[in-house]
């Protein structure tokens, strides 16, 4: 599953990280509450259409990914919501909704928002709707490299 696959690569790279056990919550808020965490430290990802292809934009739990913003920040013709349809396949170690926003694991470049990357904590679910994963930022971009976007 995404959390084994996970914290080896974090355990390979040597990087900090806690893992965070709560109970089954499926929105930022209840996430937040249940784990523990600040929702300004929440990250969310959702996978959108960029000029056709699949990406993951990451943004804190409590905001939206305004796509056209983004797709002005990228520099692209065209930003879409994916479909759960559109992406379903691409994630058959994730429960739908609960997708680490690690890109190499799925063939996609991840776009962060510059709000998110202002924290000195990310947190992110590990694949399921009980776990996420707890590290410092400037380690998920040194690990992750996404493009940083004002969104």
């Amino acid at each position: 599953m995404a959390l084994e696959k996970l914290t080896r690569l974090l355990d390979v790279e040597k990087i900090r990280y806690a893992s965070i056990r709560h109970s089954a919550a499926y929105t930022a808020q209840q996430i937040a509450a249940s784990a523990h965490v600040s929702g300004l430290n929440l990250a969310k990802t959702v996978i959108v259409r960029i000029d056709g292809r699949l990406a993951m934009a990451v943004t804190r739990g409590n905001l939206a990914v305004d796509t056209e913003k983004l797709r002005r920040a990228c520099g692209a013709r065209e930003v879409t919501l994916a479909t759960e349809d559109e992406f379903a396949g691409r994630f058959a170690d994730c429960e739908i909704g609960a997708m680490p926003p690690i890109g190499s694991f799925y063939d996609m470049e991840v776009f962060v928002s510059t709000r998110l990357a202002r924290t000195e904590q990310i947190c992110f679910n590990a694949g399921n709707h009980k776990e996420l994963i707890q590290m410092p930022f400037d380690a998920y971009e040194t690990l992750v490299k996404p493009v940083l976007l004002d969104f």
